[in-house]
């Protein structure tokens, strides 16, 4: 399956937050603006201040098609975002971010049970957006902390076109664990042609609660995306495992699939024309 670079890509803005531009749709993701020193509040009384600066702000965006939301933490969605954004954004996240979204008069937030799907369409173009599971935390602390949903992003290009082909896939990890019934994404919605994957081994009251290098690697080997490009590492005081170890996990696990760094700023291509995941 051949994409162009221009028709999936991700632009990395820092943190969780980056721009996907896939056909004629732009998705922000985990929106998280502020700026190096800041303070994020991440409920019960826990803040962590911000070790980078984010490569853009609301007013830099492009026009965008609506926001994709994993959760409600204050390094995903943040008081610049709440301030700034265009509340008549659609803002795809989880019931409990969607019903406090909509308290703040984001008008136009939509909270998706698991497997719940939308879809967008332009010019012949489909976008289907599906919430898969997640899980914020180990044991019983998952109920100290809140709802995470992963998504599936499926582009379907215009029927006449003439390498129409079947959807592209992405996967958006959101800031789950790994855990083995995470295989219910790609039995469910099919082979995935890239994953951004959530790590940081984020360490709160001595419980890691995103997945660090092992669970991260764990999880592609797990998926078998063909592209899996890593976000969510350094940002924050709270993140504990650095990238290098990720990159060093990867690189010895000796995976089928590419591994794709991008610099807060820069743009990276999802795309794979190597390689092409059949339908089972």
């Amino acid at each position: 399956m051949d994409h162009e670079a221009s028709e999936t890509t991700l632009r990395f803005v820092g943190t969780a937050t980056t721009l996907l531009d896939l056909g004629p749709f732009t998705v922000l993701t985990d929106p998280n603006f502020l700026h190096q020193g800041q303070r994020a509040y991440l409920g019960k009384g826990l803040f962590s201040r911000r070790l980078t600066e984010p490569a853009l702000q609301p007013e830099d965006l492009p026009r965008l098609d609506g926001v994709l939301l994993s959760h409600l933490h204050g390094d995903h969605f943040d008081r610049v975002a709440r301030r700034a954004l265009d509340r008549s954004l659609p803002v795809w996240t989880t019931p409990a971010a969607a019903r406090r979204l909509g308290k703040w008069g984001f008008t136009e937030s939509a909270g998706m049970s698991t497997w719940e799907s939308v879809e967008l369409e332009r010019d012949g173009w489909r976008l289907r957006i599906t919430s898969v599971p997640g899980v914020h935390g180990p044991g019983l602390a998952r109920f100290l902390l809140p709802s995470v949903m992963g998504s599936v992003l499926e582009l379907s290009r215009p029927d006449d076109s003439p390498d129409a082909g079947r959807p592209f896939r992405l996967y958006v990890s959101g800031d789950t664990l790994y855990r083995p019934w995470l295989r219910e994404v790609v039995e469910r919605c099919g082979p995935l042609d890239a994953a951004v994957v959530h790590l940081g081994g984020t360490r709160v009251l001595g419980l890691t609660v995103t997945m660090d290098d092992r669970q991260g690697v764990d999880l592609v080997r797990l998926l078998g995306p063909a592209v899996t490009v890593p976000v969510h590492h350094d940002d924050y005081g709270v993140f504990r495992s650095p990238l290098s170890d990720f990159v060093s996990r990867h690189a010895e696990a000796d995976l089928a699939g590419t591994l794709r760094l991008v610099e807060r700023g820069a743009t990276v291509d999802l795309g794979n024309p190597a390689r092409s995941n059949p339908e089972p």
